[in-house]
């Protein structure tokens, strides 16, 4: 593995453990040439996946691009680090499970609003204003009167 403070090819692995509910390893190491430390995480992958845009194209999947996206959506949340990790690792076990190698964009947004609505109101706000792509103030109405619909039947959440 790379050192990322030198970019020497070799690192030395001081400790592995299991992380994200077995699904991963995370391994501490360091490097021998600046003595820098940082972590990797190695997972399985069962297949290649590939993300069909809405212009056509196709790109590689990237589990770290869905991760940015949760990131961005609960910046200033008040919301574990491990629920979002449980979040992503799902929707790539049923990405990855569905049989598919072409994945459509559209069906991940989709996932991750899913994911967002149980995990925080505002971060859904916020993602489905973009992925929906709101452009007048009624949107937003709109998606607040769903919330507090689901409030009123539910006042536990």
């Amino acid at each position: 593995m790379r050192c990322p403070y030198c970019g020497s090819e070799d690192s030395q692995v001081k400790d592995s453990r299991p992380a994200e509910d077995g699904g991963a390893i995370r391994r501490r190491r360091v490097c021998p040439d600046c003595g820098g430390r940082f972590t990797t995480f190695e997972r399985v992958q069962l297949r290649e996946l590939m993300v069909l845009k809405k212009s056509g194209r196709k790109v590689p999947f990237e589990r770290d691009k869905l991760a940015r996206s949760f990131e961005i959506a609960l910046r200033k949340r008040p919301v574990d680090r491990d629920r979002v990790d449980r979040a992503v690792s799902g929707i790539v076990r049923r990405l990855e499970s569905s049989g598919e190698t072409e994945i459509a964009s559209e069906e991940i947004g989709l996932q991750v609003l899913e994911a967002l609505k149980g995990l925080d109101d505002v971060a859904f706000v916020r993602y489905a204003s973009v992925y929906r792509d709101f452009s007048h103030a009624d949107d937003f109405e709109k998606v607040i009167a769903e919330i507090n619909a689901k409030i009123a039947r539910d006042p536990g959440v």
